[in-house]
């Protein structure tokens, strides 16, 4: 599957939604976890502000990814981030998006400081 490297140098990003553990199976609860090292997937949600747009990106990055405290507002690098084009087809419906994953997600915020909204 075609995966796009996506360029975050030009951006601001800051966490919107903590992370949270990004559940594979939904009736079961079942946790996911990357294919090749085993280790549990997190979802963050963040804002991704360039070129005068401001979008909502949720974000999958393994659990040994995320470094810092990410509350919300807290500002962030991604590494590795990539754009990876998808679609299905359930109960006849054909769906179809782009899903963001990446290596890390590192607090920039200062050790020992809290983020706070103005």
């Amino acid at each position: 599957m075609r995966q796009i490297p996506v360029d975050t140098s030009a951006a601001v990003v800051m966490v919107a939604k903590t992370p949270k553990p990004k559940v594979k199976d939904r009736r079961t609860g079942e946790i996911a976890t990357d294919m090749e090292s085993g280790v549990k997937l997190v979802t963050v949600d963040v804002m991704f502000a360039a070129n005068d747009e401001v979008e909502i990106l949720s974000i999958t990055v393994p659990e040994t990814g995320i470094s810092g405290e990410l509350s919300m507002g807290t500002p962030v690098a991604l590494t590795g981030l990539i754009a990876r084009p998808w679609e299905n087809e359930f109960n006849g419906q054909k769906r179809h998006g782009i899903a963001f994953r990446a290596v890390a997600v590192t607090s920039l915020a200062a050790p020992g400081s809290a983020s706070k909204a103005a």
